[in-house]
């Protein structure tokens, strides 16, 4: 009796996790396809809010679904770069030409790689800061905070330096920036838009994130 009444629960916290997944993704891919919503034309590039809901799903739902929502993320970007480009499109789409400069697999790490670890890293940062004696006094504000400023940073950080890596000629070409200058206009971008994206990201998790888990929509295990 007891096997069939655990199987029966694992069964439904599984599908509780699917619904609370798909919830979060479809929430992702809304505002991602939501004319200057979930990305906010700059010229040069994009800002961003998508990488809040992937934050806090990771926190309330842990890293592997995190993940998933991450992955989503990479994928609404894709798309995006593909069906509506800006100048720099081919550094997230391999799809994407702009004359002779075109996108290739490095894109899709890019795309990817960073926007997963947007539903990891936080968590960690979260749990490492609720551990921490000094932390535990100032409540879940702070670690909430830092796992939002965490989250964001790792997206930014991690794409510009990809960008520079990868396409640092072309994407010097199509932003009109001498090839040896362009990481000075890379850190320009992370200063100008990464900064108040983390910034944002740090508040609004801080926020939604504590009314959340108060309110026992999930609980970080």
């Amino acid at each position: 009796m007891n096997t069939v009444s655990n199987t029966a629960g694992s069964t439904r916290l599984h599908t509780l996790g699917m619904v609370q997944v798909a919830l979060f993704a479809a929430l992702i891919v809304l505002m991602a396809f939501t004319p200057f919503l979930g990305y906010i034309p700059l010229g040069f590039t994009r800002a961003t809010i998508i990488h809040i809901p992937v934050i806090i799903g990771a926190l309330l739902l842990e890293p592997k679904k995190g993940a998933i929502l991450g992955f989503v993320f990479g994928l609404t970007s894709l798309v995006n770069n593909t069906i509506n480009p800006t100048a720099t499109s081919f550094v997230f789409s391999p799809f994407y030409e702009l004359g002779e400069i075109h996108g290739g697999w490095q894109s899709l790490i890019i795309c990817f790689v960073p926007r997963i670890l947007i539903g990891v890293v936080p968590y960690y940062v979260y749990r490492g800061l609720t551990k921490c004696s000094k932390a535990k006094k100032a409540g879940q504000l702070l670690p909430l905070a830092a796992a939002g400023v965490s989250g964001a940073l790792v997206n930014t950080l991690l794409v510009m330096n990809l960008i520079f890596l990868f396409f640092q000629n072309a994407y010097a070409s199509a932003n009109g920036v001498a090839s040896e200058a362009v990481y000075g206009f890379i850190l320009g971008i992370i200063g100008i838009n990464g900064i108040p994206e983390a910034i944002v990201a740090g508040v609004l998790v801080a926020i939604v994130g504590r009314i959340l888990i108060k309110g026992r929509f999930a609980a970080p295990r």
